[in-house]
Formats: C-alpha cells, sequence, structure tokens
C-alpha cells in the first residue's frame, strides 16, 4: 500500500459517507444487494440451521459490552440462533490467544485478521467471501488488507486513527495557542504543561502493542515510499541504523518518556486512559478506540488529536495514522458458515447492525451506506481524525505488513531501551535482527 492510497482514496469515500450520500435502503448502487435476505444464494450457498452457536472470538475489548448488548438483539430476531462471544484484547495478545484456540480444537466460527501479512499466515482457514453481498458496499481501500488474487477473505470493522490525543482544556490553562506540529514546538509545549503543574504525557509503555504497533508506525509510515522500505526489509537492502526517520522518530520517544508520568513501564492500557480521561495527564498517544473509555470516565472533556512530529517540517509533521483495525472473518471449517454469513450481512446491512457500528460501537465505517446523520455520536477524536482526512492528511498503517510476531519483539526491544537496559544503536540492531529472524 503506497502511502498515497489512504490519503486519496479512503477519505474522498469518507466525506461522502458524513455528507450522506449513502442510502439506508440498499438502492446505493456500490451497495447494491445490501438488503437483500441474509440467507439468500448471496449470502451462503447452505440453508442456515436451527438450534446453532456460532463462537466469536473479537479482539476489539472496547466494544465487548456493546456486543452483549447487540447479542442479545440478535437472539431475539433470529430464534434458534445463539451468539458466543469472547473478547481478547488490551492487555492481552490476541493472536497468541487465538492460534491456542485453534490448537485446542475450540475453533471460533468468526474471528479477526488483520489482512496483509496476518492474512497470509491464516489463510489455510479463511473462508472466500467475495460472493457477500456487502462486498460492492465496501470503501474502496478498506479492501486492501483482506483481498488475494482478487478475492475478499474478511470484512472490515471500521475505520480508525490515531496521533497524541490532547485535553483542550489543559492546553489552554497551560497558555498554549499554537497547537505544535514541530519536535521543537512540541517540547516548547510539554515545558508549558510542566510550569502549570500538569503531567504532559501519560505513557501506557507497559503494553508491548502501544510500542511495537503504534508507535514505531511513526517510523514506517514516515519513509518516502512505506511498501518499498518494508521490502527491502524483505530483501536485505533496508537498514534500520542509520536511517535518518528511525533517528527522528527514537527523539519523540526520547520527549514523551522525558515529559511524561512516572513508571511508565508499569502502567498499562486502561491506567493510561485514565490519566488522561481524569485530567491528570494533558496528552497520551492513542486513537478513536479510547473514546468510550474516555466517555465512561469523563463525557465532557474537551479533546482534540494532535500529529506526532518527528521533524521541524510543520506541514510534514501535519497528518495523523489511518487504516482499517481489523477484519472480521469467517473460519472455512466452520459448521455453521451460513448462519455466520447471515450474521456478519445482517451487521452492515441492516437498521439495526447499522445502528450498532454507529451509535453503540461509535466507528467510523468502512462502508458507503452506513450514515453518520449526527456526528456528535462518533465524539471528538473520530471528528478530528475525519477533518484531517477529507484535507488528506494522512500517514498508513504498516505492521500488519511486518513479519509475524515482530510487532512484539519491537515492543520488548522498546521497553528494553525506555528501562534503559539498551542504547539506541542495539534497539535499532535488535529490530533488524527480529525481522531478519521472522521474515519468510
Amino acid at each position: 500500500m503506497k502511502k498515497w492510497s489512504v490519503m486519496s482514496l479512503v477519505f474522498v469515500l469518507l466525506i461522502g459517507l458524513l455528507a450522506g450520500c449513502g442510502s439506508n435502503n440498499g438502492n446505493n448502487s456500490a451497495a447494491e444487494g445490501t438488503d437483500k435476505p441474509a440467507n439468500s444464494e448471496n449470502t451462503a450457498k447452505d440453508e442456515p440451521k436451527k438450534d446453532v452457536t456460532i463462537k466469536i472470538f473479537n479482539f476489539k475489548v472496547e466494544i465487548a459490552e456493546a456486543l452483549n448488548k447487540m447479542k442479545a438483539e440478535y437472539e431475539t430476531s433470529h430464534p434458534g440462533v445463539k451468539l458466543e462471544i469472547e473478547s481478547v484484547g488490551g492487555g492481552a495478545d490476541y493472536g497468541a490467544a487465538l492460534k491456542a484456540k485453534f490448537a485446542s480444537g475450540e475453533t471460533p466460527d468468526i474471528f479477526n485478521n488483520g489482512g496483509f501479512n496476518e492474512m497470509n499466515t491464516w489463510m489455510e482457514h479463511l473462508e472466500d467471501l467475495s460472493d457477500q453481498p456487502w462486498v460492492g458496499d465496501i470503501v474502496d481501500v478498506a479492501k486492501e488488507p483482506m483481498t488475494k488474487d482478487g478475492k475478499i477473505f474478511g470484512m472490515p470493522m471500521n475505520l480508525e486513527g490515531y496521533g497524541f490525543l490532547y485535553n483542550k482544556d489543559l492546553f489552554a490553562k497551560a497558555g498554549i495557542i499554537e497547537l505544535p506540529k514541530t519536535m521543537a514546538q512540541l517540547e516548547e509545549a510539554a515545558k508549558k504543561l510542566q510550569a502549570a503543574g500538569i503531567t504532559p504525557f501519560a505513557n501506557g509503555y507497559q503494553e508491548w502493542w502501544i510500542l511495537g504497533i503504534h508507535n514505531l508506525n511513526v517510523a514506517f509510515a514516515n519513509q518516502a515510499n512505506p511498501d518499498e522500505f518494508i521490502k527491502g526489509m524483505n530483501d536485505g537492502t533496508s537498514k534500520i541504523k542509520g536511517n535518518e526517520v528511525f533517528n527522528n522518530w527514537a527523539k519523540l520517544l526520547d520527549m514523551t518518556v522525558k515529559y511524561g508520568n512516572k513508571n511508565p513501564l508499569t502502567t498499562d492500557y486502561n491506567t493510561q486512559v485514565t490519566l488522561f480521561a481524569s485530567g491528570k495527564a494533558a496528552m497520551m498517544q492513542q486513537g478513536n478506540w479510547t473514546q468510550i473509555q474516555i466517555d465512561g470516565i469523563d463525557p465532557n472533556l474537551n479533546i482534540g488529536v494532535l500529529p506526532m512530529p518527528i521533524s521541524e517540517d510543520a506541514a510534514a509533521n501535519d497528518k495523523l495514522y489511518v487504516g482499517v483495525p481489523n477484519n472480521w472473518v469467517i473460519n472455512k471449517n466452520s459448521k455453521v458458515k451460513a448462519e455466520s454469513k447471515e450474521f456478519l450481512n445482517w451487521l452492515v446491512s441492516t437498521p439495526e447492525g447499522k445502528k450498532y457500528v454507529v451509535n453503540e460501537f461509535k466507528f467510523i465505517p468502512a462502508f458507503k451506506s452506513i450514515e453518520v446523520t449526527d456526528q456528535a455520536i462518533l465524539g471528538d477524536i473520530a471528528n478530528d481524525i475525519i477533518a484531517y482526512s477529507k484535507e488528506g492528511k494522512t500517514l498508513s498503517w504498516n505492521w500488519f505488513k511486518y513479519p509475524d510476531g515482530a510487532t512484539q519483539e519491537f515492543g520488548a526491544a522498546m521497553q528494553a531501551y525506555i528501562a534503559g537496559k539498551s542504547d539506541r544503536d542495539q534497539m535499532f540492531d535488535a529490530f533488524q535482527k527480529t525481522w531478519e529472524n521472522l521474515k519468510k
């Protein structure tokens, strides 16, 4: 995926979403067939059974409560079908838990897959969903992670973005008028916050994924051509040590630690979000997936999203990181494939399902026909991400293109660096060695 693909494709379509260009009745040509009966030939070749259980293994723990609410409604409207939902994520390793499920024979019927290399890793278990009625309704770039040989193997959950979330009221209290878009400006803002008795950054660096997935992606996404750089990592022509972008990224990481909360390596995700949402820190590296949890602590928190600058070029820095966080996939060996397909179709093609996608999950939809009629529903974070997206100021998500297992090892190497057990060159060497050891 080239850097410009996200910038020029996804969010042109998002503008249409928010302007109400979609259609709730399925008559939109791009979404033709989305309101056909879920047990039609387009949904499954076999007729759905009765008295069955669909086992769903969910990655996004932040929607676990809403999924259980949806479960009750779905089971009421689909007599004879039960949903068994298990959510694993946040501080837990979903990938490892999923592998354990398959190894034990307790295989889910529906699970999550990030696409790209992760799709290839799980390909033997993935049902081809190309004939499903919702395929033509997907925002174009959201098809990319789960497309192989012209076939679609997953349904995108949503679109997400991240950067530095910031508390607008705390910024005002510290006298920060101009929002920082360079490293020097960010450090100046951090100093002003400290002088006002405010902790600048809440860092949840106990979590390997906050570091090895989202934080490190900043270094990959800011390469001149991320896909070419990753190709070079695979064929041995790209090197991390000596790369200017990686050096600048490491300086940003250092800044968050210098001006962050005490004991970041023992601060987990929930504590990080709580520190920020309760007004005890002015910024945190996170995305719109935190909106539900933040609202649960302080629904009136005045939030915005800042870029994560790694240079003194304000225009180059002024971008957020946006992509598809995960995809719903169906186990090709499931005994309830027809029912699983019916459920996924219901989720994105019926008024009831769409209500959960937007109102309950607070997702930026990855489907053209799912309208967001009230921007307040999604929250301040998503709205800032959408605003950046409309202006084409986005950079790509790349971690699903890394070798399987690399993000965990990257996170561990970063934790060792933050703890002072290695220096910058040693961290870079660890990254390079991880890639070389795990690449196929």
